[in-house]
């Protein structure tokens, strides 16, 4: 081969290797919403394997994104929590890239608790859409260049409930899907990612709720089936026209969210409910385990176990076959983040910032605590063998490499 052809084909192997070498984290819980990491090993020791730690300019419980290299977070800032920032951080050592800033257009009224940078962003890669309980919505390219932006108020004034939203968005091809669940002005509705057009829009049950869209796996990569979970029970809406698939009516809690995978559903009602899904229609109801009760955070599926944090702080390993509890633990303090699974144990960080490191075996207990001092609500964010955690003051990077 001639030099060149060498030269050319060693410089396309090498972008090659380094693009399937970065793993991104594009959305709530990560890739399919499943928070699995199951190649990180978390660190020994804390302390020493912080990489950096950046201040952030407002408040917010949204989880931080990875993508291209790039750290992603909402906030919400001002005595009316009305001006919305999206900022941009390096992956590698924490330097802010880009930081752009909005008014909100839509009521900021939340709980004290709360902020309005609630939903994590999500993005596909290409563009970050980031959404906020003000159904403000904006797209970015990565560069931070604005690309559309929605004032989702504008045509549904009556769109909030009275604490404020947190429904995460779902890219799901061409569209990102919008959840906003309330009282008033309830739909979920498709836009499209160029323009940020609507392409459908769908009543849904006039009640608050709080879960975020989740993408049904499926067998093919042509997969539109998205989850929506509401008080009155889970439905599946093709993403491309918002047609209703099929829908399970059965009392739901309005926090978590449904996990899914190919060949299973998993989400909170009566304790826990599983649905293996059927591409002919309706799903088939496999079990429904009242002891795998499932507080605000997410379950998680992982090989034949589900896990689940109850509202008193009690880790749950459930069977996948039956529901059967196989073991509980109890941790420390209330959670609102969704555990991570990781090679060495499972990642449970609770409100007050305590990290406890938790065993996966028939005998689990806490390995290791890490207190981070500050409060933290969003479900961390996994990438290159690196942990991040945000409150909303500050973002941090964990790493042993």
């Amino acid at each position: 081969m001639h030099a060149v052809g060498r030269l050319f084909l060693a410089l396309t192997l090498a972008t090659f290797c380094a693009s399937i070498g970065r793993a991104d984290w594009r959305q709530f819980r990560g890739g399919a919403s499943s928070a699995i990491a199951d190649q990180l090993k978390l660190p020994e020791d804390w302390e020493s394997s912080q990489r950096w730690k950046v201040d952030l300019p407002g408040r917010g419980p949204s989880s931080p994104i990875v993508v291209d290299g790039r750290v992603i977070v909402t906030c919400s800032s001002g005595p009316k929590q009305d001006r919305l920032h999206v900022v941009c951080f390096s992956e590698d050592d924490g330097q802010q890239l880009w930081h752009r800033q909005v008014w909100a257009t839509g009521r900021t009224f939340c709980h004290p608790s709360s902020s309005i940078a609630a939903p994590t962003p999500a993005s596909d890669g290409k563009r970050v859409f980031a959404f906020f309980s003000s159904n403000d919505l904006l797209s970015l390219d990565l560069d931070g260049n604005l690309q559309w932006y929605r004032g989702l108020t504008y045509d549904y004034p009556h769109a909030g409930n009275d604490v404020g939203m947190s429904s995460s968005p779902l890219v799901v091809g061409d569209r990102v899907v919008v959840q906003v669940e309330n009282q008033g002005d309830s739909f979920a509705a498709g836009l499209d990612v160029e323009t940020g057009e609507t392409r459908w829009r769908i009543d849904r049950d006039r009640r608050a709720s709080w879960s975020s869209p989740v993408l049904l796996p499926a067998e093919s990569s042509s997969a539109y089936a998205v989850l929506l979970q509401a008080p009155g029970g889970l439905t599946a809406i093709d993403s491309r026209d918002g047609k209703e698939l099929w829908s399970v009516e059965t009392e739901c809690p309005a926090i978590p969210s449904a996990t899914a995978r190919k060949d299973l559903i998993v989400f909170a009602s009566g304790g826990a409910l599983a649905l293996r899904p059927n591409a002919g229609g309706e799903p088939e109801r496999i079990w429904q385990a009242a002891k795998l009760s499932i507080g605000s955070a997410s379950p998680v599926l992982y090989q034949d176990n589900a896990y689940v944090l109850n509202s008193a702080g009690v880790l749950k390993c459930g069977s996948l076959a039956d529901g059967d509890v196989l073991w509980e633990l109890r941790l420390k303090g209330r959670f609102w983040a969704t555990p991570i699974v990781c090679s060495n144990g499972l990642l449970c960080v609770n409100s007050d910032g305590l990290l406890q490191i938790v065993s996966r075996g028939d005998k689990p207990k806490v390995d290791q605590t890490y207190d981070i001092g500050e409060v933290i609500q969003g479900t961390p964010a996994v990438s290159n063998g690196a942990i991040f955690l945000r409150s909303d003051a500050h973002l941090w990077k964990f790493s042993s490499n």
